[in-house]
């Protein structure tokens, strides 16, 4: 499980900072593929088919021109250059108070966790940009997303999501994202791997609204097209995940699905 942190130009850290390496040369093509492009031509991804596949990403902050809400937009835009849709909130449109059991005895469960539902079963996935607060996961989101839990069916549960962050840290809000996977993956999501911290983001966003470095804007575009590729195969696929289970010798189960 890695998590994608860019802070400096040129520095890139999995889980724990290291120096970026030049990338290796592509490979030549074989001899015996005529259809493979000369050396020099980069090879288009395959355009999907059928209906476009739909995201909802959300900023886990409510403040005016928040480095995460930026960040969330920038990954609509890589979503929709790439064929998918994609709706775009804060967590102001979820407003609700603390949760408290009594009161959801006695009220039931707010309007804000009732539209943050409806929001991750009207799309195929979910994008979440999330600042860091005192190196860990805004009480905000994680009331949000205990209120909401309480629904049944439980709407998290096999839900796929991508998660990032814009801090003016040198870490990049990372540690706020290893936090929010627990509950989210408790819950039974299915949060991609690779996680994306954008470091130093005061200085980070050009005027156009792109990443300013061109390296840090290619590894962005990379994380998020590596998600939706996920996202393609198990949405439109399903049975590629029997065939895998059933590859590594154990048949699919109820009593274990979400295991699987």
């Amino acid at each position: 499980m890695a998590v994608v942190v860019l802070g400096r130009p040129g520095v890139i850290a999995p889980a724990r900072a290291v120096t970026a390496r030049p990338r290796r040369a592509a490979a030549a093509p074989w001899p015996h593929r005529p259809d493979t492009p000369s050396e020099g031509t980069a090879m288009a991804t395959p355009p999907h088919t059928g209906r476009n596949l739909s995201y909802f990403v959300m900023s886990a902050s409510a403040r005016a021109d928040s480095w995460n809400t930026r960040l969330a937009r920038l990954a609509a835009s890589v979503i929709e250059e790439r064929g998918g849709t994609a709706e775009v909130a804060t967590i102001g449109d979820f407003d609700v108070p603390g949760y408290h059991g009594d009161h959801e005895a006695s009220d039931g469960i707010p309007d804000g966790a009732e539209r943050f539902r409806s929001r991750l079963l009207d799309h195929d996935a979910f994008v979440i940009s999330s600042p860091e607060y005192n190196a860990s996961v805004p009480g905000v989101l994680k009331n949000l997303i205990d209120w909401t839990s309480r629904f049944r069916p439980q709407p998290f549960n096999e839900r796929l999501g991508l998660l990032m962050s814009a801090s003016p840290s040198r870490t990049g809000g990372n540690r706020s994202l290893w936090a929010l996977r627990v509950p989210l993956e408790a819950l039974g999501a299915r949060v991609h791997p690779d996680m994306f911290s954008l470091a130093q983001s005061a200085t980070a966003f050009g005027e156009d609204g792109r990443l300013a470095h061109g390296t840090l804007q290619e590894q962005f575009e990379e994380n998020v097209r590596g998600y939706m590729d996920l996202v393609e195969a198990i949405v439109r696929y399903p049975c590629a995940k029997k065939a895998w289970v059933e590859y590594l010798g154990q048949r699919p189960d109820p009593a274990f699905r979400r295991a699987e």
